[in-house]
């Protein structure tokens, strides 16, 4: 052993106590625990390969103790403060890492020693990982700007992901981080798209940001974390259009307060209008609209091909709040249309200047059924929270009131 002996703690105690009866006077500090810690250079090491040159991210961190020596307290972090953790064994011989190591990543080990008499030792390693070969990319939409308190956030993988542990991985990387708080939560739409919204709407003028702490870490079958590019999103007023699809009028509120009633028609027998929650996706000054793209046969009772201004698009599939013109007559009273939500060109035009992609359109009492949640469009708020919280990969075994730190300092049983 590199330090001088010492003498066994039970001496040093009794020496302790000598000294205290006396006063103090002429006696030296023969306590280990009392002095500085040595330097357990020679007693600590880590598996071959981990010190020096570019360590295999794939295997776990090995830290060994030698001689009478053993292992107390062992924290590993890399150069982002991620903590690794870790377990130790029962005689304190060895610690081991517990959870995949980041590959690309420099690691600083801070590990703690005890002799046979009880004088404490130190040593701090340092030791870089290889880089990854397989990597898995997280776009993240929309774009940065500002939306609708309606607005989704999402999360596109460049690769599927099936395991569930797996998943574990990803989500708990990616990071939704609000202004005012909210509570929210990921759910897993297939193996490449992931949703996030908060139990409730987005609050007025909120900060959102998104990013993910991805990069290096192991995934899974050779598959390791990638950049992604972070977003900032911010919420305006919260602004609901409400249409009542048997009363035929629209109410539009801006943060809870009634700002425009509008006669509107929506869709007839055999094309009702979909019920539910709905987020605007876009905005269209003029589009032109066929009956053939919805499967009307062209030149049949119900086809159409008509030039429609002010157009306000609810789904992918062609439904839209717009201008219609030629049914003027019929709005307010009755339901005319193919699904769309009909109304004055002057209404329409109003409308589309005070809403934004991501405000809430929600229809009630259509004889339609309701928005899906995925397949066209956001109908993201139709499903329960309940059922949305079931979604994450998360939601099942989350610890609480336990830190990265706790989990990766471990000390062996007495």
């Amino acid at each position: 052993m590199s330090h001088s002996p010492r003498r066994r703690t039970v001496s040093g105690g009794v020496l302790l106590l000598v000294c205290l009866a006396l006063g103090g006077t002429g006696c030296g500090s023969a306590n280990p625990l009392a002095e500085q810690p040595y330097d357990a250079t020679d007693q600590v090491s880590l598996a071959a390969g981990q010190e020096g040159g570019k360590a295999d991210p794939s295997k776990p961190l090995e830290v060994t103790a030698s001689g009478d020596d053993r292992i107390t307290d062992v924290t590993a972090t890399d150069a982002a403060g991620r903590y690794l953790a870790g377990e130790l064994d029962p005689d304190g011989s060895r610690w081991h890492s517990t959870a995949a190591l980041a590959a690309g990543a420099r690691y600083t080990v801070r590990v703690s020693t005890e002799d046979e008499d009880g004088a404490q030792g130190r040593r701090t390693l340092d030791f870089e990982t290889g880089p990854a070969t397989r990597l898995l990319t997280v776009t993240f939409g929309p774009k940065s700007g500002t939306y609708g308190v309606g607005q989704p956030v999402t999360a596109e993988l460049s690769t599927p992901i099936q395991d569930p542990a797996s998943r574990a991985v990803i989500e708990h990387a990616l990071r939704v981080e609000s202004q005012p708080r909210v509570q929210g939560a990921w759910h897993w739409v297939n193996n490449r798209v992931l949703h996030y919204r908060p139990k409730e709407f987005w609050p007025a003028h909120a900060v959102i940001d998104v990013h993910a702490a991805l990069e290096g870490i192991r995934i899974g079958g050779g598959l390791y974390g990638g950049p992604a590019k972070p977003i900032r999103l911010t919420t305006g007023d919260r602004v609901e259009a409400i249409t009542d699809a048997a009363g035929h009028y629209m109410t539009v509120l801006k943060n809870g307060e009634e700002i425009r009633s509008i006669p509107v028609t929506t869709g007839k027998p055999g094309y009702a209008t979909r019920n539910g929650v709905k987020v605007v996706l876009g905005q269209e000054s003029f589009v032109r609209m066929r009956g053939a793209t919805i499967g009307i046969a062209e030149g049949s009772e119900d086809s159409y091909d008509l030039p429609v201004y002010w157009a306000t698009r609810v789904t992918w599939s062609g439904e839209y709040v717009h201008a219609a013109p030629w049914s003027e007559g019929s709005q307010g009273a009755d339901n005319v249309s193919h699904g769309c939500t009909g109304m004055s060109t002057e209404n329409a035009k109003w409308f589309f200047d005070n809403v934004r992609v991501g405000d809430v359109v929600r229809v009630i009492n259509s004889a339609g059924a309701t928005m899906t949640p995925f397949d066209n469009g956001f109908g993201d708020w139709n499903m329960s929270w309940k059922e949305w919280r079931q979604g994450s990969a998360l939601a099942a075994g989350k610890r609480e009131g336990s830190s990265p730190a706790d989990a990766a300092r471990l000390r062996p049983a007495l």
